[in-house]
């Protein structure tokens, strides 16, 4: 896929895939505790646009930044990583 400019990428996790030409990607991050100094895991979902419907439940992607697609796509299916089991 044609990516141009300095775009952001994503890696995540697939947690909904009901809705045609659209995903649902759960993305991860560790975040440093101010005051305690331990690490916590924070979760972020974004819509992410998914023109072939090829990606399933439970599968690995990588999403890339994009113009707006609809009220809440701001996100493009890059390429699957891994498929579910």
């Amino acid at each position: 896929m044609d990516t141009r400019g300095n775009k952001r990428t994503i890696q995540g996790m697939v947690v909904s895939d009901k809705m045609d030409k659209t995903v649902v990607v759960q993305a991860e991050r560790l975040v440093k505790h101010p005051k305690f100094h331990k690490y916590i895991k924070k979760y972020a979902k974004y819509k992410a646009h998914d023109k072939d419907n090829s990606c399933g439940l439970g599968d690995t992607v990588v999403i890339v930044e994009s113009r707006p697609l609809s009220k809440e796509k701001r996100w493009r299916v890059c390429e699957i990583l891994e498929k579910a089991k």
